[in-house]
């Protein structure tokens, strides 16, 4: 990384201050009386005054705290690719990830904020309004961290490898599957004896893996880059993996586009899984 240890980890303190204070601003509005005012915005997702609450007060953080670094949010409009394509280090923020959740008051929604570097994401924080509980994620120091009213501890994915489980634990949203989804099931049964499944929202599902509570999260779905960088940030700091179908690790602001390719979060090395996969289980 470009900056130090000791930087690093002091902007991840102010990151976290950030956090807590667009969480505020969040669950004041999930809180109040008056439903939900929802908007739709062109690709027809949704938008609320707390993604734009939070969104204001990350823009304006961040432009004090990274002068020097751009910021991209998902509640902005999307620069040309021919001016970000220049950047070699910039913000990727979600104000408000799992805005259908906090419309349905699921509770499940976070805000995701990563610092992408040279395409890859070195620091990210996933926070959890509701919990007032941060996943914080150091990539090239391998060290992942959740936060909260009990204070600090160091989380890590299953110690357990594909090849020696006898199950397996998938996480999921409730929103999606598809037949995608289902062949992957069908694979994934027919190389462990029991295969559990799980779910929840947002970025709370690459967490689960970070912490050991979950081991793959199959996507085959549409979504955004600042959907999965700060999950990924903290996922690798914690010793797991986020690929492509074809086990290539996810990279940012690389195309015009910015949805993200279907992907696995893995609890565990690419390698440990792609053998798995490779080998064609269940067939």
């Amino acid at each position: 990384m470009s900056i130090g240890q000791q930087e690093t980890e002091r902007i991840a303190e102010q990151l976290l201050l950030l956090c807590r204070q667009a969480g505020r601003a969040i669950v004041e509005v999930y809180s109040a009386d008056k439903p939900v005012a929802v908007e739709l915005k062109l690709d027809d997702s949704p938008v609320t005054e707390a993604d734009t609450r939070s969104h204001d007060i990350f823009l304006k953080g961040l432009a004090e705290l990274t002068p020097q670094w751009p910021v991209l949010s998902e509640e902005q409009a999307l620069p040309d690719f021919t001016e970000r394509s220049q950047w070699p280090c910039y913000w990727l923020v979600d104000p408000l990830d799992g805005t259908r959740e906090f419309i349905d008051r699921t509770g499940e929604f976070t805000i995701n904020i990563a610092l992408i570097e040279n395409h890859r994401p070195v620091l990210g924080v996933v926070y959890i309004p509701l919990e007032q509980a941060a996943y914080l994620g150091f990539v090239e120091q391998g060290r992942a961290l959740r936060i909260d009213s009990g204070g600090r501890r160091e989380i890590a994915v299953s110690a357990a490898t594909p090849a020696l489980n006898d199950s397996v634990r998938v996480i999921s949203s409730s929103r999606y599957g598809g037949a995608e989804f289902e062949s992957c099931i069908t694979k994934l049964a027919g190389h462990f004896q029991q295969v559990e499944r799980v779910t929840a929202g947002s970025a709370l599902k690459f967490c689960r893996l970070a912490e050991g509570a979950a081991d793959i999260y199959p996507r085959f779905s549409p979504c955004c880059e600042w959907d999965t960088a700060a999950g990924q940030a903290v996922l690798e700091a914690a010793g797991g993996s986020l690929v492509d179908i074809e086990f290539n690790p996810l990279v940012y602001n690389r195309q015009s586009s910015v949805m993200s390719p279907n992907f696995y979060a893995l609890g565990g090395t690419a390698e440990e899984w792609a053998g798995l996969f490779q080998a064609g289980a269940g067939s």
